[in-house]
């Protein structure tokens, strides 16, 4: 079922989106969530395990760790996820009311779909073994042949199954909350999950480290199919083009979504703050419902920042938009620069062959923090400055030269 009816040329392609064709809502959504990515992945590398939180927290580092769970660890790219997916169908769109037949707009996801999984094999090897690249390349390309082209009917499965899934929560939630009404006392910690590439005495060790975690890792995210399969139906119901039109989905998205996901994230958090002492079984039921809860933080952050969006551009243009607001924006035009810009900043600032920032201030919460923070402003300034002289990021002008050729 074609996404647009136009008239078709066998083997005209389109080339990347143009600034007049950008929605607001993608943009500030990818620009702003970058920060809690850069939360999440300075903890994972400052630790060296997964998720990353300081085990024996004191004093602000209890509510930081609390504020992690809730908001950030496992429930920041579930949005970049959903975010993916609706850009599958913009990109399959654009081609199609170009002219380009089927078969060409097909070929163009996958070939840059490819060539994502190329530059998650690159990224992982040389920075970091969590890349979530390769799995978003595997994905695409099984939702480009399997899915993206199927009729409503096929479509509203995924709807179906994000249902199961707020069963599937809700049942979690009511055995965590038995085994904690049951047990006693215990002393359990977080599990966590250590990383041989980010505790490895030198580079060429975490080289080495990485290229045998990485797959292992990519396989283990491939359940973000669901997720990038209700972005892309969101996409054919164009609710973040047309987010007046669809206020209510939003609104009502935003609600369930984030309310699922941040109470889902209270239990295991107030066990890392050390404000709950459970026992080994109660600690892996509140592990089991984070996890599971984290994905309604996806469509819970795209819809929020489409009601954002709809309240910015309710009084003002794209153009008069406040500066911060462009600077994000101009940041989520270039997600993919900043995300491996982040990657290479932890592998220098926070590495132990490196500058290992948390060990030697001696108060890694803290550095990997401000650490954060810092690297997502530089990412945000950066972008700005390219932004203002209307130049892609370098892994986007990349990836576009790869995919469409000279354009």
């Amino acid at each position: 079922m074609p996404l647009s009816a136009p008239a078709r040329t066998e083997h005209l392609v389109r080339g990347p989106v143009r600034r007049t064709e950008r929605a607001l809502a993608p943009d500030l959504a990818r620009g702003s969530m970058l920060l809690f990515i850069a939360l999440a992945n300075a903890a994972v590398f400052t630790f060296a395990s997964q998720p990353g939180a300081e085990p024996s927290p004191h004093g602000w580092e209890r509510p930081f760790n609390l504020a992690m769970f809730v908001f950030v660890h496992a429930r920041a790219f579930p949005m970049f996820a959903v975010m993916f997916g609706y850009g599958l169908v913009q990109l399959a769109r654009r081609q199609e009311a170009a002219g380009a037949s089927p078969a060409s707009a097909r070929a163009v996801l996958l070939r840059r779909n490819g060539w994502l999984l190329a530059f998650g094999l690159a990224h992982a090897a040389l920075l970091n073994f969590g890349d979530f690249l390769g799995a978003y390349g595997i994905v695409g390309v099984l939702v480009t042949l399997l899915i993206l082209r199927r009729g409503e009917r096929v479509q509203r499965v995924v709807l179906w199954l994000w249902s199961l899934s707020a069963v599937y929560a809700a049942a979690l939630a009511a055995l965590a909350g038995y085994r904690a009404a049951q047990s006693g006392p215990g002393a359990a910690t977080v599990p966590e999950g250590a990383v041989d590439s980010l505790s490895a005495p030198d580079y060429a060790t975490s080289v080495a480290d990485r290229l045998a975690e990485w797959p292992v890792h990519t396989l283990t995210v491939l359940p973000i199919l669901v997720i990038v399969w209700l972005g892309a139906w969101a996409a054919r119901q164009r609710v973040l083009e047309e987010p007046a039109r669809h206020r209510r989905l939003l609104l009502g998205t935003a609600v369930a979504g984030l309310g699922v996901a941040f109470a889902g994230g209270v239990p295991l958090g107030l066990v890392s703050a050390g404000y709950a002492h459970v026992d080994e079984a109660t600690a892996e039921s509140f592990t089991r419902l984070y996890e599971v809860s984290g994905q309604f933080a996806g469509p819970g952050y795209v819809a929020l920042f489409g009601l954002l969006a709809l309240r910015l551009t309710r009084t003002r243009t794209a153009g008069e938009q406040p500066r911060a607001v462009r600077a994000v924006a101009a940041l989520g035009q270039r997600s993919l620069s900043g995300y491996l810009c982040q990657s290479l900043a932890w592998v220098l600032l926070l590495s132990p062959f490196a500058l290992a920032l948390g060990e030697r201030t001696g108060e890694p919460t803290l550095a990997a923090a401000l650490s954060a923070v810092l690297v997502w402003l530089a990412t945000v300034a950066g972008a700005d400055a390219l932004g203002r002289r209307s130049l892609p990021g370098p892994a986007e002008k990349l990836l576009r030269r790869l995919t469409y050729g000279r354009r």
